[in-house]
């Protein structure tokens, strides 16, 4: 059995968004993504993979294609697959999100 404390994972990056690998396997996806104040993630999306977003800690607005809502500690979003997701951090307080898709996203090459 494989385990892991979320809260080791925890890091920041004035940067960008900060992203660590949860577990991936064959079957699933999942990493943890830290954002500081005013920092976001997306859109993302995978054509194969639904998704969940939970959020950890602080308070996001998360917009899954049209649909947009604010999310605080434990609230979580359903991200079917195909649409995009865009998480923004909406407070001056860090942001830490869940991020599980089944099965893992396909790899794509990055268009330049």
């Amino acid at each position: 059995m494989k385990t892991k404390d979320l809260r080791d994972l925890v890091h920041f990056s004035e940067d960008g968004p900060h992203h660590e690998t949860v577990f991936e396997s064959e079957h699933l996806w999942s990493e943890v993504v830290c954002l500081e104040r005013a920092q976001s993630l997306g859109p993302i999306s995978d054509p194969d993979s639904d998704a969940i977003c939970c959020i950890l800690a602080g308070e996001v607005a998360v917009q899954v294609d049209l649909g947009r809502k604010r999310l605080e500690q434990w609230g979580t979003a359903l991200v079917p697959a195909g649409a995009n997701l865009t998480v923004r951090n909406a407070s001056d307080e860090p942001a830490v999100i869940l991020l599980v898709a089944a099965p893992p996203p396909t790899p794509r090459p990055i268009s330049e």
